[in-house]
C-alpha cells in the first residue's frame, strides 16, 4: 500500500509513531518501498510531548532514540512533528532547553494547542533553533489540514495562502481519512505543484 501511495504523493505523515516507534527494520522497509525524493514526516512519541512534556532531563534519551532510529530512513526522513497537549501552557525555558536536544540539520515542527504559546519570544526561540511552529517563522512550513471535507474553493484558498508565504518548501498533510490523498493531489494541482 505504501508503494502505491508513494506513486501518487511525495510525502506522508506517520502518526502511529506517537504511540510506538517502529523497529529499524520496518523503517528500512519503508525506505526501500518508496521512490527517491519521497519524504516521511514523523509525529514525535507522546512519551516526549505528553508524558515528559518537553522536559529536557526527562526526554533526552527518548529524543536520542527517536533520531537514531529515524536515521534508517536516510534522506527520506522529513520533519518531526512535536504536537503538544492542549493543557501544556507556555514555558519558554523548558522549550529552549528542549530545542538544544534536537540534532542540527534536522527539521522539527511544533504544533502548539494552547494559545499561550503564540508569542514572539516562542517564535524567536524556534527560529533560532531552525524549528518551525505551524505558523510562518522558518524558510519551510508544516501545515496540518484537519477537517474531514474540503471543497475546491477551500483548497484553492489554501493554495493562495501557501503561495503568499515566504516558505521555500511546504509539508502539508490532511486528516487520516480515505479522502486525504485526493485532497492532497488537488491542493498540489491548485498550488502549481
Amino acid at each position: 500500500m505504501l508503494a502505491f501511495y508513494a506513486q501518487h504523493l511525495p510525502t506522508v505523515e506517520i502518526n502511529n509513531t506517537f504511540y510506538q516507534m517502529p523497529k529499524v527494520a520496518v523503517l528500512e522497509t519503508w525506505d526501500r518501498s518508496t521512490p527517491e525524493g519521497f519524504r516521511f514526516a514523523i509525529k514525535a512519541p507522546r512519551r516526549i510531548t505528553h508524558i515528559a512534556r518537553l522536559k529536557a532531563e526527562a526526554t533526552a534519551g527518548s529524543v536520542e532514540f527517536l533520531y537514531r532510529n529515524l536515521a534508517a530512513l536516510g534522506v527520506k526522513r522529513g520533519p518531526v512533528l512535536f504536537q503538544l497537549p492542549p493543557f501544556l501552557k507556555k514555558d519558554l525555558p523548558r522549550l529552549t532547553e528542549f530545542l538544544q536536544l534536537l540534532p542540527d540539520g534536522h527539521r522539527a515542527a511544533f504544533e502548539f494547542r494552547n494559545d499561550s504559546w503564540f508569542a514572539d519570544d516562542v517564535y524567536d526561540a524556534l527560529k533560532g533553533a531552525g524549528a518551525a511552529p505551524l505558523v510562518e517563522t522558518a524558510p519551510w512550513g508544516y501545515i496540518r489540514l484537519r477537517l474531514e471535507t474540503y471543497s475546491d474553493a477551500d483548497l484553492k484558498q489554501w493554495a493562495r495562502t501557501l503561495e503568499a508565504t515566504s516558505w521555500r518548501e511546504i509539508d502539508a498533510y490532511f486528516m487520516h481519512e480515505p479522502t486525504a490523498p485526493a485532497y492532497a493531489r488537488a491542493l498540489m494541482e491548485f498550488a502549481g505543484g
